[in-house]
């Protein structure tokens, strides 16, 4: 019997039934696709593998490699996406300064994706991407054309709906005829906070009231009151008099660290295994950071349906594109603006750093420590001939 260590897909299991019965009537066809990928994830329920086991990195222990689920949003299976997706990154980071940006929807407007995921997690993207590039191009602030990374997260340190954008931002852009790079100023972020964040707000609500118009937003149940006209006019009029919160963090020490960076935020999911402290009585204890208290780490009891609920919260729509890219980084001609911005910086292409395989296929397990040694991490091995295969003895991991 290996050592267990508590996961999210643990809760799922163990509440299966009184979640549904208190809560299956509001599922979406996405959430109930997740809740099965995260409770099947890594069990005989998805099969195991023919030719392959896990194997612990330090010591050498071999067990039983259940199939992953690859689901987006489950905990354990975020590890293999993320090294794949910034091996592609690094090629395309450039010699500059790189800025941290996000935007954050005021509590009453973010709720609103309640119901309209889709089109208000479009609109913010749209907003943010907006207010960059328009700010940016201005001759009176920068004056070129720039580039950056946007990554959705929906959630706040309680599982609360919290919907912000993390944008990486390189210091500087393209001059408007192409023949400059033109730097940021100073090692402030480049951009006037203030009216980046005024932008941000009227043209995030200037959409919003748009897809009203157009039918594009349904309000169900507590949230039908906002169905009449006047009464959504309202909403936008109240959120036009605050102020909205757009953050811009000190420039990183360089391209190394924004990969360091980005590995934390790009396939991060709404909780992570190993914030999980404890399961009993029915409620389930994690650990979180009271940014109230100087970034403190309290620990936080749910009722395990209540708990379920606010992890299914940030099941995004099936298809729904999260990390998305704007500017000299769009997919459209990003290989051409990026070969532009290296000549006028004078900087080399970097050298592609490989993906490391052991026997053909490394998959290291997320929150998987080795139950012998409790050091190394399970990693997924290919065994490289049939005779291994034979001469493993299938074993009991659970």
């Amino acid at each position: 019997m290996r050592e267990h260590r508590l996961e999210v897909a643990d809760v799922f299991r163990a509440y299966e039934k009184e979640f549904f019965a208190q809560w299956g009537h509001v599922l979406g066809p996405h959430q109930r696709k997740a809740f099965r990928a995260i409770r099947d994830c890594r069990t005989a329920a998805l099969g195991a593998h023919a030719e392959y086991v896990e194997q612990c990195d330090t010591c050498g222990h071999r067990a039983i490699a259940y199939n992953s689920c690859r689901n987006r949003h489950c905990p354990q299976c975020q590890a293999s996406a993320r090294a794949r997706w910034l091996a592609e990154r690094e090629a395309e980071l450039l010699p500059v300064p790189y800025f941290h940006v996000v935007f954050t929807l005021p509590g009453r407007i973010g709720e609103l994706a309640l119901h309209n995921a889709r089109e208000i997690y479009n609109i913010l993207f749209r907003a943010a991407s907006e207010a960059l590039l328009t700010i940016a191009a201005d001759p009176q602030r920068l004056g070129a054309a720039i580039g950056f990374l946007a990554v959705l997260h929906t959630w706040g340190q309680n599982l609360h709906l919290h919907p912000h954008l993390h944008c990486v931002v390189p210091g500087g852009g393209i001059s408007p005829d192409g023949t400059r790079w033109i730097p940021c100023r100073n090692n402030s972020f480049f951009l006037p906070v203030r009216v980046l964040s005024r932008r941000f707000r009227n043209l995030f609500l200037s959409h919003l009231r748009e897809a009203f118009r157009h039918g594009r937003l349904k309000f169900h149940g507590e949230m039908s009151g906002l169905n009449p006209s006047t009464a959504f006019q309202d909403l936008c009029c109240r959120a036009r008099r605050s102020e909205w919160v757009v953050f811009a963090k000190p420039p990183f020490g360089g391209p190394q660290q924004v990969l360091k960076y980005l590995a934390r935020y790009t396939h991060r999911v709404a909780i992570s295994n190993r914030r999980l402290v404890s399961v009993q009585d029915g409620r389930v204890s994690f650990e979180y950071k009271d940014y109230a208290s100087g970034n403190q780490t309290k620990v936080m009891a749910l009722g395990a349906t209540e708990f379920i609920r606010r992890f299914l919260l940030h099941v995004l729509p099936g298809g729904f594109v999260r990390i998305r890219q704007f500017g000299f980084l769009a997919n459209r001609a990003r290989g051409k603006k990026l070969a532009l911005c290296r000549v006028l910086l004078h900087a080399l292409p970097p050298t592609k750093t490989p993906v490391i395989e052991v026997h053909g296929e490394v998959d290291k397990r997320e929150d998987r420590r080795c139950p012998v040694c409790k050091i190394g991490h399970m990693i997924l091995l290919r065994l490289v001939s049939v005779a291994q295969t034979e001469a493993f003895p299938r074993q009991d991991s659970s």
